[in-house]
């Protein structure tokens, strides 16, 4: 393959992840070849990015081959900005594991558990002081804000965080990054029981969603709309809304949202 197809590539092969179809974005990587190390490395990078999102979309454990192939790929060509991507991928699945895996069974699970909050929040400070420009730098942030928020209990923390996140998403131009961190605020804003902010900040991430082709995204988003509008009162609205959105996340192997949205159809 022409080295100047891989980025084009790898392009159509992000789009094909953000609308949850794993299987043919991994297809289309892996049918790729590249004499130039430069391009293999991009590609093992791209695999490793596709088995990290699926495994935190469908909370599975099997993206461990592909990060490996993608430390060997970085070996054989050293490169700043893409250690730095894959130290992330490695964080974004050890977050995955500490948040759907947590344990539970054995004496001291409790502390163990917060050990691993403690320790994944300065690889997430870390990466953020380390970070080559706003884009990475914000989601790292972000990454320090879901940590505090779900793993160390620390609200006022992950506000600041996402905070951040958010500014730098929309300074840096990353549509994506700007809808998870308002996914997040919306949140402490519902918490907070400022339904009007937590709509403002929830329909603008959905619509965020929408525009880069996140359907995972878009429909926890909807998931979250609906729950809006059943604690505004509109119980039928709600039905309807988590209905769609049931039925989209049934189809593509989405379980937690199923899950969710079956209850709001009750």
């Amino acid at each position: 393959m022409a080295q100047l197809a891989v980025p084009a590539l790898i392009t159509a092969a992000t789009l094909l992840m953000r609308a949850a179809r794993w299987t043919a974005a991994t297809d289309l990587l892996r049918a790729a070849t590249a004499d130039d190390p430069a391009d293999r490395r991009a590609l093992a990078l791209a695999l490793a990015e596709v088995a990290v999102d699926q495994d935190f979309a469908q909370q599975t454990d099997q993206a461990g081959p592909e990060l490996t192939a993608a430390a060997e790929a970085l070996e054989n060509l050293p490169d700043a900005t893409s250690s730095w991507d894959l130290a992330m991928l490695h964080l974004r699945k050890d977050y995955s594991k500490a948040l759907f895996r947590p344990d539970t069974t054995a004496s001291g699970a409790e502390a163990r558990d917060q050990t691993k909050a403690v320790a994944l929040t300065g690889r997430a400070l870390h990466l953020r002081d380390e970070a080559p420009d706003d884009a990475r730098r914000g989601l790292a942030s972000f990454y320090a804000g879901v940590i505090a928020d779900n793993l160390a209990a620390d609200q006022t923390a992950a506000f600041t965080h996402f905070t951040t996140a958010l500014e730098l998403g929309e300074r840096s131009g990353d549509d994506l990054l700007a809808s998870l961190a308002l996914r997040h605020l919306g949140d402490h804003a519902h918490t907070e029981g400022d339904l009007e902010l937590a709509r403002e900040q929830w329909e603008r991430s959905t619509e965020l969603r929408q525009k880069v082709g996140h359907l995972l995204g878009a429909l926890a988003q909807q998931a979250l709309l609906a729950v809006l509008l059943r604690d505004e009162g509109n119980t039928a609205g709600a039905r309807a809304l988590a209905t769609e959105v049931h039925r989209w996340s049934h189809q593509v192997g989405l379980e937690f949202i199923t899950k969710q949205t079956a209850e709001l159809m009750r």
